[in-house]
C-alpha cells in the first residue's frame, strides 16, 4: 500500500468511513507499537501510547499533510508520546537488547561466552541508559527503524543539523562509555557507529 492509498483512505475517514480508519490502523499499529515499546521498553505503556498515537490521528485527521508519508508523522506522534511517557515515568530506555550478538563473537553455547554475554549485556544496558534521552531516540530511529536523518527532522520536528549533531554525540557518547568499561578494544572499537 503506498501513500497514495494512505492519502485516499484520509480522505474517506474524512467523510466518516471508519473503515477506511480500520485500515490504516491495521496498517501501522505493529510500527508504532514496535517503535513506542523500543523507546520505552514497557508492554504496556507501548500498548496505550499505540492506542493514543491512533486516537491522535482519529482527532487530527483534517490536519494531515498529504505532502508527508502518514508514517512519519506517526513516528513523530509515537516518539512525542514515549518521550512523554520516560518524563512522567523517569523510565530510561535499552535498545540495544537484540543488538548485542554483534559484540560478542564467540561460542554462544559455552559457559564463558554466556556469562561474558550477560556482562555485556549489562554494561551495555547502562551504557544506554546514560545516554540522554534526545540521543537515545535519534539512534533508536536511526538504527533500529532506518529512518533517513531527514526523516528523523520530521519525526523530532528539529533541523536535521540537530538530527546530525544528537546522532554524532549519540554515537560518541555511547562509544566512549562502552571503551571506559574495556568492551570496546581493537578492532571492535571501529565497528561501532
Amino acid at each position: 500500500m503506498s501513500s497514495n492509498d494512505d492519502e485516499r483512505l484520509i480522505a474517506r475517514v474524512r467523510e466518516g468511513d471508519f473503515a477506511a480508519f480500520e485500515v490504516l490502523y491495521n496498517k501501522y499499529k505493529g510500527e508504532v507499537y514496535r517503535t513506542s515499546l523500543a523507546i520505552i521498553q514497557d508492554k504496556d505503556a507501548a500498548e496505550d501510547i499505540l492506542q493514543d498515537c491512533f486516537l491522535k490521528l482519529y482527532t487530527n485527521i483534517d490536519k494531515i499533510d498529504g505532502s508527508i508519508p502518514l508514517s512519519l508523522w506517526l513516528h513523530r506522534v509515537t516518539v512525542n508520546l514515549s518521550y512523554n511517557w520516560a518524563i512522567k515515568h523517569s523510565r530510561w530506555l535499552n535498545f540495544l537488547k537484540g543488538m548485542l550478538e554483534g559484540l560478542v563473537a564467540s561460542n554462544p553455547t559455552s559457559p564463558e561466552s554466556i556469562l561474558e554475554k550477560k556482562e555485556l549485556s549489562h554494561i551495555v544496558r547502562e551504557a544506554i541508559d546514560s545516554l540522554k534521552f534526545e540521543h537515545r531516540v535519534v539512534l533508536i530511529l536511526f538504527y533500529l527503524k532506518n529512518f533517513n536523518l531527514k526523516e528523523i527532522a520530521y519525526i523530532l520536528n528539529c533541523p536535521i543539523g540537530t538530527v546530525k549533531s544528537r546522532l554524532y554525540y549519540g554515537r560518541k557518547n555511547l562509544k566512549r562509555k562502552l571503551m571506559s568499561d574495556r568492551i570496546l578494544e581493537g578492532e571492535v572499537a571501529y565497528e561501532l557507529p
